[in-house]
């Protein structure tokens, strides 16, 4: 497999690729197309880490990266890296190729000098790269209570010494919520596929 950097002509390839493989998975339909739209023009991407997996001329995985916001309490706001959408077509899911840009782009943010990289995700999935629930660290995420178990929230520490003080509260960019009127909007430019209510969706 060949791992490169996403360029401007995979734009739309990869977009289509995120939508193919988010589809009706955690909600009818999926945003996380229109949100990888947005990224790339937003502050808080980072281009240095927006990565895809290429086979035979073909993409077939991707990952993108962004700086969310970090609070100690009582300090000051720092950036803090976080990764997603991650995504794999569906007929190419279970050969690898996720588990291969996550390991990649995750050494190559260490290389970049990230002392960690934080997710929301399957705990059960991310474990096997190093991730732990951020709450051990002292580290929240805003959108819950400290004292609610949010174990989906995780971080991959790449450098101990250089973690941030604790405990604090961590945001994601705000361009990570769309709102629904543009992801529709967004969404009539590909052709259209059927949205279904599924188990296990984590919104309706």
């Amino acid at each position: 497999m060949n791992i490169r950097l996403e360029r401007p002509d995979d734009y739309r390839e990869v977009e289509c690729l995120i939508r193919e493989a988010f589809w009706n998975v955690y909600q009818p339909g999926c945003v996380e197309h229109y949100l990888m739209h947005r990224l790339r023009e937003d502050p808080s991407f980072v281009p240095e880490l927006d990565y895809v997996v290429e086979e035979e001329g073909r993409v077939v995985a991707q990952i993108a990266y962004a700086r969310g916001a970090y609070t100690p309490d009582g300090g000051e706001e720092q950036p803090f890296l976080l990764f997603g959408p991650v995504g794999v077509l569906p007929e190419c899911q279970g050969k690898g190729y996720g588990s291969a840009l996550i390991r990649f782009t995750l050494d190559r943010a260490k290389e970049l000098g990230w002392p960690a990289v934080v997710i929301t995700g399957n705990p059960a999935y991310y474990s096997r790269f190093g991730f732990e629930p951020a709450g051990r660290y002292g580290i929240h995420h805003a959108m819950v209570s400290r004292e609610e178990e949010f174990p989906v929230f995780q971080i991959k520490v790449l450098d101990p010494a250089r973690l941030p003080p604790v405990p604090g509260t961590y945001r994601d960019p705000a361009c990570y919520e769309p709102s629904p009127e543009d992801v529709e909007a967004f969404d009539r430019q590909f052709p259209e596929k059927k949205k279904e209510v599924r188990p296990g969706q984590l919104r309706g």
